[in-house]
């Protein structure tokens, strides 16, 4: 959901947080988007501009203070050239949050050229990852990630979305765009869709899949209960910014 990103803020993604919450992005998240920023030499203003927001937005993000929307993520992450898998940082659930279970705490992987160590790795059982150990991520809206991988894939963003009430990638009049394309299937709720210049409603059980570089938006079409959905996209590490 995001790379040639034409986002267009005037001020922070401050959305209601009612999955998540809490009124601003986890602390490590922003120190993580400013140490990239950082290596990457970049400013704040020259990284706002790139993106299409204010250089206050940017270190609002950094500093934990705001919480940036799904489209302005996706933008920030693109221009860095950062895996949204280093941005898990939200704390596992279950037996993942058991502190005095060493073997059951999130631990980092090893890395590669592919695979920066900064990748959390969540416990899981080779190639079975349990619902209660999800790595998870929340954002303005409170839209919520929930990654559905134990480990990096830096071909394929596979997630398990919530969308609460009043929940959406971007806002009706600023639609976003980025490699790769995009599969999704409605578990629950009623889903909203721009493609484009097409709408579309789904209800659970409809699946939709699109080429990402088209803009779009998706959001929570119901005003009394959240839609859930399973959304993957492939192929965003084609785009050349994104390492």
């Amino acid at each position: 959901m995001a790379a040639e990103t034409e986002k267009s803020e005037s001020a922070p993604d401050t959305g209601g947080r009612s999955n998540g919450g809490r009124a601003s992005l986890a602390e490590p998240v922003g120190d993580g988007l400013r140490k990239h920023r950082q290596d990457a030499g970049m400013s704040l203003r020259a990284l706002a501009r790139k993106v299409g927001v204010s250089p206050s937005l940017i270190s609002q993000i950094e500093h934990g203070k705001a919480t940036p929307s799904v489209a302005t993520l996706y933008a920030i992450v693109s221009e860095l050239g950062v895996s949204l898998d280093e941005l898990f940082f939200d704390e596992p659930r279950g037996a993942a949050a058991v502190a005095s279970a060493p073997e059951s705490a999130p631990r980092m992987d090893p890395g590669n050229e592919r695979t920066p160590s900064s990748h959390w790795q969540a416990p899981s059982e080779g190639p079975v990852l349990r619902a209660n150990n999800r790595l998870s991520l929340t954002l303005a809206t409170g839209v919520r990630w929930e990654r559905l991988t134990a480990s990096h894939d830096p071909g394929v963003e596979f997630l398990y979305c919530t969308y609460p009430v009043g929940g959406e990638s971007a806002s009706a009049d600023d639609l976003m765009t980025h490699s790769g394309s995009e599969y999704g299937i409605v578990l629950e709720g009623r889903c909203g869709a721009t493609v484009g210049d097409d709408y579309y409603e789904l209800d659970a059980g409809d699946s939709i899949a699109f080429d990402s570089r088209t803009p779009h938006r998706i959001w929570n079409l119901s005003d009394s209960e959240p839609m859930i959905a399973i959304w993957t996209v492939v192929g965003r590490d084609g785009d050349p910014r994104v390492g």
